[in-house]
């Protein structure tokens, strides 16, 4: 049974920082593409970033870039998101997804497993 467990989420002011953290379990960690999305009240979920298998290479939305940071630790099975200069328009409910294909997807349909998700939220 695969399980994917976020934490770190919380309240924080804008322009502040918050590092996610997203535990797994019941696979080979290291053989799937770890990815970070988010979904905002009212609003459709959307890709943030994601993380290759060695955690050699990494894809960001447009929107994050610059600001946020993925990685992994594949002895520890976590996948983090680093996220700084945060903004209002960041707050979402972050979920990490996995996924066994082979290259980076933005679209969730690709992904085969989901976090409950963390709320983020940035006040201005």
């Amino acid at each position: 049974q695969v399980q994917l467990v976020e934490s770190g989420g919380g309240l924080v002011q804008a322009g502040g920082s918050l590092r996610l953290s997203c535990a797994a379990s019941g696979r080979t960690f290291s053989n799937y593409i770890m990815a970070w999305f988010r979904q905002a009240p009212g609003k459709e979920r959307e890709f943030v970033a994601a993380v290759s298998r060695s955690g050699d290479n990494t894809k960001y939305a447009d929107s994050v870039k610059g600001r946020f940071t993925i990685s992994r630790d594949n002895a520890k099975n976590t996948v983090y998101l680093q996220m700084n200069s945060l903004k209002p328009e960041d707050t979402a409910v972050y979920y990490c997804a996995q996924s066994s294909s082979r290259f980076f997807y933005e679209n969730g349909g690709r992904y085969d497993y989901w976090g409950q998700g963390t709320q983020v939220t940035v006040s201005s």
